[in-house]
């Protein structure tokens, strides 16, 4: 597939898929010991998307990002170490302990946030569409959201604005087939997300979600369009979680044998096949890589361990509500 990615992008957006899936890995480990409250909702199988499309985009480029987040802001370039305390509910996290799995930004890395209301990032997207074009130095606005959530009126109130003034914003729809329990197939008269661009006079394109350097290809002619002024565009990557909609979701709505094909489409073996069979890095080469990814993450456990919890008196600091 042709790409103006470099063999250092190629073998960084491995890197970044393989960090998402540890994370999350790790995650799921210690919520079950009970260690991480609340909700996590994971992001394994999707790697491709979040890593593909922040390939294509500068460090004050923005995201905004959702509940199933944590792969939004590690391939944008998130703190491990801050993310997993917040997890870990601790005061060294992102948010001092308050936001929790689906409540991280980080602004300096234009990490809009993630966020616990369906649909909630498509109208901040806009607005941030909206900055950017003021301020007119180049920037873009990526908006990361679910199947579920182009069904929602703020997907039609957010592509409106988009195209009515040309903002440069990219609509990346993770079509993952479904919301907590229930199928597009059951839920939309549609077959392909992305036909719903044309209403709005925008560009849309339907990705492999599963393939980074496709979904790169998509994000960067988006990205360059909006940059120029040229307005949104409408991404659809479609793919398929390897987990419940949360962690502990029974999952016993979805098809055993769609599962199975799915799980067979893993972005990360495939791309660490493509490098190798394309002559990019070695098995050796690779195995590297991945040993330096998990001593990343489990130094960020580590410092998620012996952070300290928050002081009681914290509970009304940086409270604005």
């Amino acid at each position: 597939m042709a790409t103006t990615l470099t063999k250092k992008d190629l073998i960084s957006i491995y890197e970044s898929m393989f960090k998402i899936r540890k994370f999350e890995e790790a995650t799921v480990k210690y919520y079950a010991q009970g260690k991480i409250p609340g909700f996590v909702h994971l992001y394994i199988g999707e790697e491709a998307i979040s890593t593909g499309v922040c390939a294509a985009l500068k460090k004050d480029d923005y995201i905004t990002s959702t509940h199933r987040g944590h792969g939004h802001l590690i391939a944008k370039g998130g703190d491990v170490n801050k993310m997993m305390a917040e997890l870990f509910a601790k005061s060294t996290g992102y948010c001092k302990a308050k936001g929790g799995s689906m409540h991280i930004c980080d602004l300096n890395l234009g990490i809009m946030g993630s966020n616990g209301i369906v649909g909630a990032g498509l109208s901040i997207a806009a607005g941030v569409g909206v900055a950017a074009k003021m301020r007119d130095a180049g920037q873009v606005c990526v908006c990361f959201f679910g199947d579920g959530a182009s069904n929602r009126g703020t997907f039609h109130e957010s592509a409106n604005m988009a195209s009515s003034f040309k903002l440069p914003v990219i609509f990346v729809c993770e079509n993952n087939f479904y919301g907590i329990s229930g199928c597009v197939r059951d839920t939309m008269n549609i077959t392909d997300i992305a036909a719903r661009s044309v209403s709005y006079g925008m560009p849309g394109i339907k990705v492999d979600g599963n393939n980074a350097i496709e979904v790169y290809n998509a994000a960067k002619s988006a990205v360059d369009l909006a940059r120029s002024g040229g307005g949104p565009t409408l991404i659809e990557a479609v793919t398929w979680r390897h987990r419940g909609h949360w962690e502990g979701d029974p999952d016993n709505y979805r098809d055993s044998r769609e599962c199975a094909d799915w799980l067979a489409k893993d972005p990360i073996p495939r791309h660490a096949e493509y490098l190798v069979s394309k002559g990019i890095a070695t098995k050796d080469e690779v195995k590297i890589i991945e040993s330096k990814v998990i001593s990343e993450i489990d130094n960020a456990v580590d410092f998620a361990k012996s952070s300290p919890f928050p002081e009681p008196k914290d509970l009304y600091t940086d409270v604005y509500a």
